[in-house]
This record gives C-alpha cells, sequence and structure tokens, in this order.
C-alpha cells in the first residue's frame, strides 16, 4: 500500500504527503469522516500510526486531495486493481454495475434526487461501482454528474475494470439495472469493450403486447413453474446487429403468468443467466450496506479532484480490512465495516513500546487471539521467510511486531 500511495502523491518517501494520504486511509478504516486534531484519536496515538508528529487538519488534507487529478485517482484504482487480481480476489466471471447515490453536503448546485417514494428529495453525488458478484469484492468506481449520462458514466467505468481483469477465453458478464437499458450502451459494450451485457428490458406497451402474443409452445420449461425463450431483438430505429432477448415466464396457470424481459448483447443460456448470473446482481446492495461506512455514505464537496481522491483511498482500505478480516476467522469476516471498526480497531485496549529497532504492539483480549497470533506474532521473522523487508517505510525503517495477551 505504501508504494501505491507514494506513487500516487508522488513525493519522496521523507515528506510529508505520503504520509497524510496514509492518515486518509486510516480514518476510512475507521469509519469516521475527519480525524481532525481537536475532535477525535488526537491523545490516542493515531498520528503514530502514519509516522507523523501530528494529526493532520483539515486545511492539510484539502491541499493535498486538490492537488492531484481525477485521472490520478482513477491510475490508483486501476494499480490497486491489478494487485488484487493477482491475489485472486476477484473470479472476474460475473460483474455487477449499479449507481450509488450519495448525499452531499455541497454548497454547489446539484440535482436533487430521492432514495426512496415519499422521502425529501436532497443533493446526492452520484457514484457508479463495479463489484465481483462472486467474490463480492469492489473492483473500481467513477463519479456520476450532470454533464455525463449513465451510458456515459458505464463507459468508462467498464473501460477501468477491463484494464484490471486479465482477459480470459469467455467474455465477463456484466449485469446491470433497467437504466442501462440504452441502444448506445448496448451498442459499445459488443463493439468495444471485453464484457457481455444484461439487463431488464424497459417495460412498454409493446412488451406487454408481446409477452400476450406468445405461446405456451414457445417457450422451454425448465422446472414447474419456470420457462424461458430468447429471440433475436433489434432497438428501434437502429440499424445495429440484433441483440438476444430472453423472456421468463414463472406460473403454471395462463391466467397466473408473470414475464419478465432482458437483454444481453451475446447468445448465452437463459436458465444460467436469468436464474443464477443476474440474481448475484444484488450483492452490490449487499456490498454497499457492509462497506459504505467507510467513506461512501456521505460526500462534503462536489470538488471532483477531493472527491475521487478520498473515496479512491476508501478503496484502499477496504482491500487492507478484507485480507485482515479473512485473517480473524470466518464470523468477523462477515461484520460490516463500522461493526468492525468500533469492536477491532478502535475496541482494542493495548500499548506501545519500542525495543532496539522494532515497534512492538500489545494488544489485550483480542477475539480469535489464536489466529491473530499465527499471523502477527514474530512478524519480522515471518517477512523475513517470505523474502519480504520487515522494515516499515512509513515508520522510517523500523520493524513492527505484535503480541497478544
Amino acid at each position: 500500500m505504501w508504494d501505491l500511495l507514494q506513487g500516487w502523491s508522488g513525493a519522496p518517501a521523507e515528506c510529508v504527503e505520503t504520509r497524510l494520504a496514509l492518515q486518509l486511509v486510516n480514518e476510512a478504516a475507521l469509519c469516521v469522516n475527519g480525524i481532525r486534531e481537536k475532535r477525535t484519536l488526537s491523545q490516542k496515538g493515531f498520528e503514530l500510526a502514519n509516522g507523523l508528529p501530528f494529526v493532520a487538519t483539515d486545511d492539510a488534507v484539502h491541499y493535498l486531495l486538490n492537488g492531484h487529478t481525477v485521472e490520478e485517482a482513477k491510475r490508483l484504482q486501476v494499480a490497486l486493481g491489478k494487485i488484487r487480481e493477482t491475489f485472486g480476489h476477484f473470479a472476474a466471471k460475473v460483474l455487477a454495475i449499479d449507481p450509488h447515490r450519495i448525499p452531499s453536503y455541497s454548497k454547489r448546485q446539484m440535482v436533487r434526487r430521492r432514495k426512496k417514494s415519499g422521502d425529501k428529495a436532497v443533493k446526492m453525488a452520484q457514484t457508479f461501482f463495479c463489484l465481483d458478484a462472486d467474490t463480492c469484492q469492489p473492483v473500481c468506481f467513477v463519479t456520476g454528474t450532470s454533464a455525463r449520462n449513465v451510458a456515459d458514466a458505464t463507459r468508462e467505468l467498464l473501460d477501468m475494470a477491463g484494464k484490471i481483469l486479465k482477459p480470459t477465453l469467455e467474455k465477463p458478464l456484466v449485469v446491470a439495472d433497467t437504466e442501462h437499458y440504452t441502444a448506445d450502451l448496448f451498442d459499445w459494450v459488443r463493439s468495444t469493450s471485453r464484457f457481455d451485457l444484461l439487463t431488464p428490458a424497459s417495460e412498454s406497451k409493446s412488451l406487454r403486447a408481446l409477452f400476450k402474443s406468445l405461446s405456451r409452445d414457445q417457450f422451454e420449461s425448465h422446472w414447474p413453474g419456470y420457462a424461458t425463450m430468447t429471440r433475436d431483438y433489434r432497438f428501434k430505429n437502429h440499424a445495429m446487429a440484433p441483440f438476444r432477448q430472453l423472456i421468463q415466464r414463472k406460473g403454471e396457470r395462463e391466467d397466473n403468468y408473470d414475464f419478465k424481459a432482458f437483454l444481453c448483447t451475446a447468445d448465452r443460456p437463459g436458465v444460467a443467466v436469468l436464474s443464477e448470473a443476474y440474481p448475484d446482481r444484488w450483492h452490490i446492495e449487499e456490498f454497499f450496506n457492509t462497506d459504505q461506512a467507510l467513506g461512501w455514505h456521505r460526500a462534503g464537496t462536489f470538488n471532483l479532484h477531493i472527491q475521487y481522491g478520498k473515496m479512491t483511498m476508501s478503496l484502499l482500505a477496504q482491500a487492507a480490512l478484507r485480507m485482515l478480516r479473512e485473517r480473524m476467522g470466518p464470523e468477523i469476516s462477515k461484520w460490516d465495516a463500522r461493526h468492525f471498526a468500533n469492536d477491532v480497531l478502535r475496541g482494542l485496549e493495548g500499548d506501545v513500546r519500542v525495543k532496539n529497532d522494532t515497534i512492538i504492539v500489545t494488544y489485550y483480549n483480542a477475539p480469535n487471539r489464536d489466529l491473530l497470533t499465527k499471523h502477527y506474532e514474530h512478524l519480522p521473522e515471518k517477512l523475513a521467510e517470505e523474502g519480504m523487508s520487515a522494515n516499515i517505510p512509513w515508520l522510517y525503517d523500523y520493524k513492527l511486531d505484535f503480541r497478544f495477551k
């Protein structure tokens, strides 16, 4: 992570910029909106974890993020994603994409949206996420603005995902919601991207009329109450080659049939796509519920440099926490981000001392102590056995070790 942050900051190791970025990653892991000198944790040694003698101020963080562009944040996402891909964090078979609307507290004029019918319309910063549906891990994200429609944002998102994921013999299937059902996007995905796209078809009078015209024997029954059919489909007023429309029928009696239509850029088996792949799209909603507290639940500014930079730091925090959770046992790995931050990262008692060239951190009453001992006690020796340097660059090349009591 240090190398990624140093590449993003562009500053020498002895300068403060990379350590300020590390503070943002650690803030995200703690699920707080801003650890600043006069608020919280300034007396708890938080600054030491970042290799700093102080907790950075709002102004320092603002100038750091504003000094780096959206493109730099996107390159950092791609670099992180490539590393995660080598670790096996992505299966790259089914990807889910969805816009995540984040309440914004910007003073700028912004589009106001409702999360639910009946809610008051508020300013929203729209962010499009791409998630690996098999591992439930985020691949990358882009933000949406009034200057870009859904198709534009999706093209940018899938272009980044394509740079991260290694090519396979079969194109990964991207599952999305109805708002991605546009002719321009389907044409781009099929002709330019290295993905297939599947979305529900938009409800219309012509689609309802089609459902009424279909006969029972046009469907292939797979089990009682479920049948599918596929056919060619062209968008109205578009001369492009046809796509494949998949229609599912639920129910056994004709007076109780329930139809649903989908469109795909490729000819894929209907049952596997509709009953297995598409339901996996809901994993992205689970991801929002579990991890949005890392920094994707509110947007304090509409400055895109700051917004991209801060949310990208949250992406680094999520990747690090995922690997830490796995080492703490299956029960803890299911905790949401806020639960993990409160009960583990901020909830453990301990002390810090220095012995020769090693910083020793002692934790008391840690959960699953045996697993933590296995992975983190005598850490310098474990790193040396793996051929890795035990010196921690942001801690001025001190070594780091842990004790659990």
